[in-house]
């Protein structure tokens, strides 16, 4: 009970609440696009962006934001060069990503220990202008997604018909990487770069396992997300464990449960 009333654990929770939401969705649309890598191409760019944002004195999340939506527009621009291999343009940025982080690493050896945080997640170090970058985010994910829901949707299932329609695919193209980027560099602080892909990725997998409808897979994955998030912090602060790698570890189980239920479904 005393770990509940902790502000610090509070913080934590409510963190983690608001991400359980958004991440699982965007990650939903990511993975029947077959983009479901993406998640890990803009974390790695982020951990750049944090790096430099430690050097220069800029307040690391806002900087790993912008490095993640400068490279959510390079993926988008290198998809429509190699549309026959969209993959490519996800490797490629990751690469670059990947290679800057380490030269800022390099530059900001005492910085370091900061930046190790954010591939980690250090999630139980939430401060209230982390909590406003998240509900800020949140919002704006949650707005669009309801707003657009109908456009994002025929995207998501058949490009090349939401173009014949006369929708503005290059448009929402990049606004579903810039969604991507926001809800990733929210989440770096709560369970690391080198892990939020899988809060993209396997609750979508759970939801894709156990649903029959577009709608129901929704409800799924923001359940799971949730479930999965929250029961993970509570069992990593009273385990005294880490808690993204709790969090994740959860969630695969959860997604082996969801495995084991379909085949018995089917």
């Amino acid at each position: 009970m005393d770990l509940l009333t902790a502000e610090f654990f509070q913080r934590a929770l409510l963190g983690g609440a608001l991400i359980a939401i958004t991440a699982p969705l965007m990650g939903l649309f990511l993975v029947l696009r077959r983009l479901a890598m993406i998640g890990d191409t803009l974390s790695h760019v982020s951990i750049a962006g944090v790096a430099l944002g430690f050097l220069i004195n800029v307040y690391p999340v806002a900087m790993g934001l912008v490095f993640a939506i400068i490279a959510s527009f390079a993926i988008e621009a290198l998809r429509r060069t190699y549309r026959t291999f969209a993959e490519l343009s996800i490797a490629i940025i990751m690469a670059g990503g990947v290679a800057l982080a380490s030269i800022l690493f390099t530059l900001g050896k005492g910085y370091n220990l900061d930046v190790t945080s954010y591939l980690f997640g250090s999630i139980y170090t939430l401060n209230n202008s982390d909590l406003i970058v998240i509900a800020i985010v949140t919002v704006v994910v949650l707005g669009v997604i309801m707003l657009l829901r109908k456009e994002l949707f025929l995207l998501t299932f058949d490009e090349d018909a939401a173009a014949v329609s006369g929708l503005p695919v290059k448009f929402f193209n990049i606004l579903i990487s810039i969604l991507t980027a926001l809800v990733i560099s929210a989440s770096i602080k709560i369970v690391g770069a080198l892990l939020v892909s899988a809060l993209l990725t396997i609750p979508a997998a759970c939801g894709l396992a156990l649903s029959k409808s577009f709608r129901q897979a929704i409800a799924i994955v923001v359940v799971i997300g949730e479930a999965a998030v929250l029961a993970g912090l509570w069992m990593a602060g009273f385990w005294n464990l880490a808690p993204g790698g709790t969090i994740v570890l959860l969630l695969i189980v959860i997604l082996l449960g969801s495995l084991v239920v379909r085949r018995y479904k089917v």
